[in-house]
């Protein structure tokens, strides 16, 4: 086993802001395995407020660099489980080495990781298109720029309900609203019982991530249903946003790639649960590994590349928001540049 890695700071379309903050650029850690000859990609984003930043990844790599390559590389699944107790504090790091093994098992099996799993991408959910928070006449203009069939609306502002008012006089697609943790419970009801006839068919995290009694509250009186996202980080998490959320969104990033993704499916699914997987802006690599999952989903998000002003690789394509997976092996991506 050989690895490589390389950082990017990708560049958005445009400033991309949410309740937290603006930011204009994406940073991410690309890495490569090679085994015997052939390469597989992964790849974990860096989100300042999860304060797991490229640097970390890259200190956390070389430190553990000679142990990744002593690995005898059989299956993802046992290299999961070796990656996550090799770096238990760093799960973006083990998500990106996740999402490179799948991609080199399935190019060892020579199949895409959907035809592994056995799944079919003939009905797929599409995938939203993401406005950030700004002015209502750019957040028109951006939805203008890109008509979808499906729109996520970062919210988090003393003119929410405003916002989407106007918003609606503009499109007749699907919205979703993502408040990011802004609301507390008594607004939010407020704000939802508002959005409900504006024809809303989702809210993503509305409340703190660890305000439980909150999402009880508001569990048990909206009219809309409720997503997890911040409250929904690792497997265990899902549980406890059993009767709590509707829904749970999975980020491959933070829960530590595509093996536990697919485990925290099968637990939502247990507990009747709905399910997304979501983006963290992640170029076409780490879309690449969400869309080998879209069968199992209700919804998603995965626009990254579309918000993204360059890329790193090709190998989906997006129609209307419906996504196009090629046939090739493994996530189905050819990696644009060298680690040479």
């Amino acid at each position: 086993m050989k690895i490589k890695y390389r950082a990017y700071n990708l560049r958005f379309k445009h400033p991309f802001t949410i309740s937290r903050g603006t930011k204009t650029h994406q940073p991410t850690l690309i890495v490569e395995l090679e085994h015997f000859g052939i390469k597989g990609y992964g790849e974990a984003p860096a989100i300042s407020y999860y304060d797991i930043p490229v640097e970390k990844m890259i200190e956390d790599l070389e430190a553990k660099k000679n142990s990744i390559e002593k690995f005898s590389f059989i299956d993802p699944e046992r290299w999961w489980h070796y990656c996550h107790h090799l770096f238990p504090k760093n799960s973006f790091l083990v998500c990106a080495l996740d999402m490179a093994g799948w991609d080199l098992y399935g190019k060892m099996k020579r199949k895409p990781l959907y035809k592994l799993w056995g799944l079919d991408i003939s009905k797929t959910p599409v995938t939203d298109f993401t406005i950030g928070i700004d002015t209502i006449e750019v957040m028109v203009d951006k939805m203008k720029e890109n008509p979808w069939p499906i729109y996520k609306i970062k919210l988090g502002t003393e003119h929410d309900v405003e916002i989407i008012t106007e918003l609606r006089k503009h499109t007749s697609s699907v919205i979703r609203i993502d408040a990011n943790a802004a609301w507390k419970a008594d607004e939010a009801l407020e704000k939802i019982s508002a959005f409900k006839n504006l024809n809303i068919e989702l809210i993503e995290q509305p409340l703190a991530k660890d305000d439980w009694e909150g999402m009880k509250f508001l569990f048990e009186r909206s009219p809309l249903p409720l997503f997890a996202d911040e409250s929904c980080v690792a497997e265990n998490d899902v549980g406890k946003c059993h009767e709590h959320f509707h829904g749970v969104n999975i980020k491959l990033t933070k829960c530590s790639g595509i093996t536990p993704a697919r485990r925290m499916i099968t637990k939502a699914r247990e507990l009747n649960m709905q399910v997304m997987a979501g983006s963290m802006n992640e170029s076409t690599v780490g879309s690449a590994a969400v869309a080998h999952l879209l069968p199992l989903l209700d919804h998603v998000d995965m626009d990254g590349p579309l918000l993204l002003a360059e890329d790193v690789a090709t190998g989906i394509n997006f129609d209307y928001g419906k996504v196009i997976l090629s046939d090739q092996p493994g996530l189905g991506i050819t990696f644009l540049n060298s680690f040479s």
